[in-house]
């Protein structure tokens, strides 16, 4: 008895312990997310505005679906999804096509790859103020570089607005179709963005890779595609899985990148900007909380979807 008695003791100082360490985490997270969290569940099913916000009081109305039957059946929200989809996964794969490009280029060791790998990193830790301001006016019709370039070399007719223009008409093989530019302008500065983000993980997995399997095939004749594709490949997708996984739930709730450079307007509204818009514009708090669940939702089936398909087979691996 004498003997366990030390040994209890020593069991609850450290539980003690424990408890005192992740005590401070744990009540950042309860106010900061837990409780932010339940505050909008609670909004979203009452029918709360800026100007009754006061007069109600916080429970001051029965909860209803009223909120969720507006967003799902007023205009424009299957729009905005179907947006938010397309800027999503587009950007997504196009951050990882990049960063994976980036990461094999810079594979090998060279004179200044080191500032080279530095540099990379620049769209990721900028202000994003500051940088969408660079792509604004370089993307002006009026004096951005883009459209002079294109203009004076490429042959255009006149200067495209690709921040205001929501469709511009493409020849292609004698066929004309309509390209959303406004859209394709936002994804386009997303990949930039993310890219090094992407770059970081692939670089790091790459540099995991053992030098003699790629020896060994090399040897037995395979060509640098065949070395990519049944070598390399192999050894990234579950780094490739993870990214993307990652990319899509940071993108899918992305706000301040299209707010700053469209405003959600010219078919760049995405949910996250119809949100803010419905929240400050229309000050309708229970309608946009409910807009903020549906994104919710809709993220959380994405996720588990890719949890269930993918995530044994990467445990596999």
């Amino acid at each position: 008895m004498s003997r366990r008695k030390p040994q209890v003791s020593l069991a609850r100082s450290d539980a003690r312990a424990g408890i005192a360490l992740i005590s401070p985490t744990l009540v950042i997270v309860i106010f900061m997310v837990v409780l932010p969290i339940l505050w909008t569940v609670m909004l979203a099913f009452r029918p709360l505005s800026l100007l009754n916000l006061i007069a109600t009081g916080l429970f001051g109305t029965d909860f209803t679906l009223d909120n969720f039957r507006t967003v799902l059946n007023e205009g424009g929200f299957v729009e905005s999804l179907v947006t938010t989809l397309a800027y999503s996964v587009l950007g997504t794969a196009s951050a990882i096509v990049m960063g994976l490009v980036a990461a094999l280029a810079l594979r090998r060791s060279f004179r200044g790859r080191t500032f080279v790998r530095a540099a990379m990193l620049l769209p990721y830790v900028a202000p994003v103020v500051a940088v969408t301001f660079v792509w604004r006016t370089m993307l002006d019709p009026q004096f951005g570089i883009v459209n002079h370039w294109g203009t004076r070399l490429l042959g255009w007719d006149e200067p495209i607005a690709f921040l205001s223009q929501r469709s511009s008409e493409v020849s292609l093989f004698g066929l004309e179709f309509g390209v959303p530019t406004a859209l394709f302008s936002v994804i386009a500065f997303e990949a930039w963005r993310s890219f090094p983000f992407a770059f970081l993980f692939l670089m790091a997995r790459l540099q995991a890779v053992p030098a003699t399997i790629e020896e060994a095939a090399q040897v037995d004749g395979a060509t640098p595609s065949q070395r990519f594709r049944y070598v390399l490949l192999p050894q990234l997708l579950p780094t490739i899985a993870v990214l993307s996984i990652l990319r899509f739930i940071w993108t899918f709730n992305s706000f301040d990148d299209i707010y700053l450079l469209t405003g959600g307007g010219a078919g760049t509204e995405v949910v996250s900007v119809r949100v803010f818009n419905f929240l400050t514009a229309r000050g309708d708090i229970g309608l946009a909380s409910a807009q903020a669940l549906v994104l919710a939702a809709i993220l959380a089936v994405f996720v588990g979807i890719f949890l269930w398909r993918f995530a044994p087979k990467e445990e596999k691996t």
